[in-house]
C-alpha cells in the first residue's frame, strides 16, 4: 500500500511495505460520521491559533524537521512539535487511536494512511474541513476523494501513490512491437509473440500472496473490468458481473501458466527480483522499482506504462498519506494554516526532491524540472489521476482479510472465482451493515 507505507514514489521495500499492512480498524460502515468530538465541523473555532503537534511515521528522509524549523522561525508563536512515531503502520494507527478513543488534543495534526481516513473520519476523530478555508483547487481528483467521506473532505492530500506497468521494452522492440499493451488480452497476444525465444519467462506478474498487495492487486483487476467492491452509499457489489470478470481473469492467467504459479507467493520485492531477472516480461508493481531498476542489469532495456484493463486503460489503486485534523485539540486555526502550508505546491515539489514523495498538486506532474529528474512522473500521473482508493470501510481489517481470503481461494484453484465472489459478498454485507 501498504501502502503503500509510506507508499511513495521511491521508497525503500520496509515502508512500503508496513504501509500495505495496514492495521485493523474498528466500528461499522456505512453509519454517516458521527460528532465524536467536542466540536462540530460547524462549530470548530478556525480562528483559534497558538503551538501545535504534528504526529506522522518515523522521518525516513530526515526531511520533516528541516520543514518544522521553517515553519516554527516564520511563526514564533504557533510553534509545531514534531511527534515522530514508529516506522510500523500498525503502531501508528495504534498510537493515533487510543489519542482519539481518549478525546485527547495530543495529536493536533496527523498523518493519515489513506485506508485509516473513512475510519477516522465516522468515529468523529478527524474534523470536518470547511471548504471556504481549505480550497482543493489545483489538487489530484482522485487524491481528494481519497481524503473525502461521504462526500465531506476530512482531512488533506499530503502524498499520493499509484501502480505501474514495467515492460521489457528492449525485448518488445526486437519482436517489432512498438507501444505497451492497454488491455489484459493485447498483453497476453504480445507475450504470445516474445516469450518463445525467452527461456524461464513468463508473462505477467503482480503482488498475488495473501497479504494486504493482494487486496491492491485484486481490486485494481475489478476496477479495471468496470465492477467495485464497495459502492458510493456503502453497499458491496463483489458478485456483479463485471466484479466476476476481475477474479476470472486473475484466477485463469495462474492456471494457464501466463502468470506463474509461484506467483502467489509474491509480495513487492519477490516480484521486483523476477521482474530485475528476466522471469517476466510485463511487472504490475508500485514506483519505487524505478529507481531500483534503472541500477540494476535492466537499466536501458525497460520501460513503463499504465496498467491494462479489461477494454482499455487499467484502473490502480490509490496509495498515499492524508493531513487530518483532530477534533478534540486547541488551535484549529493554526492546524489547518500549518497543514496548507505543508502542501503547498513549493513544499510538495521540495519534499518529492529530497524524500520522493508522489505529490497530490497536480501541476507538478508535468513540472519540466521535476519530470527530467523522475522521467517516470508523467505516466505515474495517468496512473494516479484515475486510482481508485480501495473499499472505504470502517471495519477496513475484517473487509480487506476477506478480500484476500476469497482471492486466494479463487487464484489458488481451491473455489470458483464466481463462487468465491458470492461468498465474500455475503461476508462484506455482514462487515458493512
Amino acid at each position: 500500500m501498504s501502502n503503500p507505507r509510506p507508499i511513495r514514489a521511491i521508497v525503500a521495500l520496509g515502508s512500503l511495505t508496513a504501509l500495505l499492512a495496514t492495521a485493523a480498524c474498528s466500528g461499522s460502515q456505512p453509519a454517516a460520521p458521527a460528532s465524536g468530538g467536542q466540536q462540530t465541523a460547524s462549530s470548530a473555532n478556525w480562528d483559534e491559533k497558538g503551538p501545535i503537534t504534528y504526529a506522522q511515521g518515523k522521518d525516513t528522509s530526515g526531511n520533516v524537521k528541516g520543514e518544522i524549523d521553517e515553519w516554527n522561525k516564520a511563526h514564533p508563536n504557533e510553534k509545531v512539535t514534531f511527534v515522530e512515531l514508529s516506522d510500523s503502520a500498525d503502531q501508528q494507527r495504534a498510537d493515533m487511536v487510543k489519542r482519539a478513543q481518549a478525546k485527547s488534543g495530543e495529536f493536533s495534526v496527523m498523518s493519515v494512511d489513506i485506508v485509516w481516513t473513512a475510519e477516522f473520519a465516522a468515529n468523529g476523530w478527524l474534523e470536518q474541513l470547511p471548504a471556504d478555508k481549505a480550497p482543493m483547487d489545483g489538487m489530484l481528483k482522485s487524491a481528494v476523494d481519497g481524503a473525502t467521506y461521504f462526500n465531506k473532505l476530512y482531512a488533506y492530500p499530503s502524498t499520493s501513490d499509484g501502480a505501474l506497468l514495467y515492460y521489457r521494452k528492449d525485448l518488445l522492440d526486437a519482436a517489432g512491437i512498438k507501444e505497451p499493451p492497454k488491455t489484459w488480452d493485447e498483453m497476453k497476444q504480445i507475450c504470445d509473440k516474445v516469450l518463445p525465444g525467452q527461456k524461464g519467462m513468463s508473462c505477467y506478474a503482480g503482488q498475488h500472496q495473501k497479504y494486504e498487495g493482494l487486496t491492491c492487486n485484486i481490486a485494481e483487476a475489478v476496477n479495471s473490468a468496470g465492477g467495485e467492491f464497495i459502492t458510493a452509499d456503502g453497499k458491496p457489489a463483489v458478485n456483479t458481473e463485471a466484479a466476476i470478470k476481475g477474479v476470472d481473469w486473475m484466477a485463469g492467467w495462474i492456471k494457464d501458466g501466463t502468470i506463474p504459479k509461484e506467483a502467489v507467493t509474491w509480495k513487492e520485492e519477490e516480484s521486483r527480483t523476477a521482474f530485475e531477472g528476466g522471469r517476466i516480461l510485463f511487472l504490475r508493481n508500485w514506483p519505487y522499482v524505478y529507481n531500483k531498476a534503472v541500477q540494476s542489469k535492466l537499466k536501458g532495456k525497460f520501460e513503463v506504462a499504465p496498467l491494462p484493463g479489461l477494454s482499455g486503460p487499467g484502473v490502480s489503486t490509490l496509495g498515499g498519506h492524508n493531513f487530518g485534523i483532530s477534533t478534540f485539540t486547541k488551535n484549529k486555526g493554526t492546524a489547518l494554516e500549518f497543514v496548507k502550508w505543508m502542501n503547498s505546491p513549493e513544499n510538495q515539489k521540495r519534499r518529492l526532491q529530497k524524500a520522493s514523495n508522489a505529490p497530490t498538486v497536480e501541476a507538478l506532474y508535468s513540472d519540466a524540472e521535476l519530470t527530467k529528474q523522475f522521467p517516470y512522473l508523467p505516466t505515474l500521473y495517468e496512473s494516479i489521476k484515475i486510482a481508485k482508493p480501495r473499499p472505504k470501510a470502517v471495519r477496513y481489517s475484517d473487509v480487506t482479510l476477506a478480500i484476500q481470503d476469497s482471492t486466494y481461494a479463487a487464484l489458488q484453484g481451491q473455489k470458483d472465482p464466481k463462487q468465491a465472489f458470492d461468498e465474500l459478498q455475503t461476508k462484506l454485507e455482514s462487515l458493512t451493515k
